[in-house]
């Protein structure tokens, strides 16, 4: 069960509400499921709208400000308004979809480091949310972004976080106002011309655009700079199988031989 709360515009005696997510799990492009239980207060109230949204901590650098802020990806209304007598006791199910760019939890059998997501309850009363702690939910990779990672790994990357940055990735078909990014340890092969490699996803229902970045480690006459390259998966290559372990060194060996300032 989750955790009931009382709804603070009421105050003491108002109206209680507990979220339950029953199936927590899901991959980019399916669905979280749960229900609301409602219990009245002592008196009657009236309630404009109950959503859920799904929340994560973002990275966020705005002048001299930079931290963390908890964000929404997308907010989905289970239902309108409607009045709930005093001690009445009302159950609301929903079915909350999941962005195919949704960021993940969870690869590899394994959690992420440093991936946490939440679902949200928001109840809209005068105008003005209500809004509950977060109930942790866990979005595993879609099959072409398994075969990626799995990729990635064979190639000798050590994965040290992960965190979701606000910002767009340039030349992307990209949803929401932020991204996750995947932060790797160089693997051996190229760990003395780079430092780490960061990792993007930008899935849609067809496949999954595939964003890296290396810094390049500067030489005697060059500076140390970052560079970017693309490659696409496409969900029907994924499902029969493939090694992408070559295009992905292909990829990063493309971003290590462009020329330096100094060419």
């Amino acid at each position: 069960m989750g955790i009931k709360r009382i709804l603070a515009a009421f105050g003491i005696g108002g109206p209680s509400i507990d979220t339950v997510v029953t199936q927590p799990q899901a991959r980019p492009g399916e669905r979280l499921e749960g229900y609301i239980d409602l219990v009245g207060g002592d008196v009657e109230a009236d309630i404009d709208e109950i959503a859920v949204a799904l929340s994560a901590r973002v990275e966020v650098e705005s002048g001299d400000y930079e931290g963390q802020v908890t964000r929404e990806f997308s907010r989905v209304p289970v239902c309108g308004a409607f009045r709930l007598a005093a001690g009445e006791q009302r159950r609301i199910p929903f079915s909350y979809p999941v962005s195919y760019q949704s960021p993940l939890t969870d690869a590899g059998g394994r959690s992420l480091p440093g991936a946490m997501l939440g679902l949200s309850t928001d109840v809209v009363i005068g105008g003005a949310p209500d809004k509950g702690d977060l109930d942790p939910v866990r979005i595993h990779p879609l099959p072409a972004q398994d075969r990626v990672l799995e990729a990635v790994h064979r190639l000798g990357f050590t994965l040290l976080k992960t965190d979701i940055e606000q910002g767009r990735l340039v030349g992307t078909r990209q949803e929401f106002p932020m991204y996750q990014e995947l932060e790797f340890r160089a693997a051996p092969q190229f760990a003395g011309r780079m430092k780490e490699m960061e990792l993007s996803f930008v899935a849609d229902p067809q496949g999954v655009e595939v964003v890296l970045e290396v810094d390049k480690r500067g030489g005697l006459f060059t500076e140390s700079q970052d560079r970017f390259a693309r490659f696409r998966v496409e969900h029907a290559q994924a499902e029969q199988g493939g090694d992408w372990a070559p295009v992905l060194a292909d990829a990063v060996e493309s971003m290590l031989k462009r020329r330096g300032i100094f060419g």
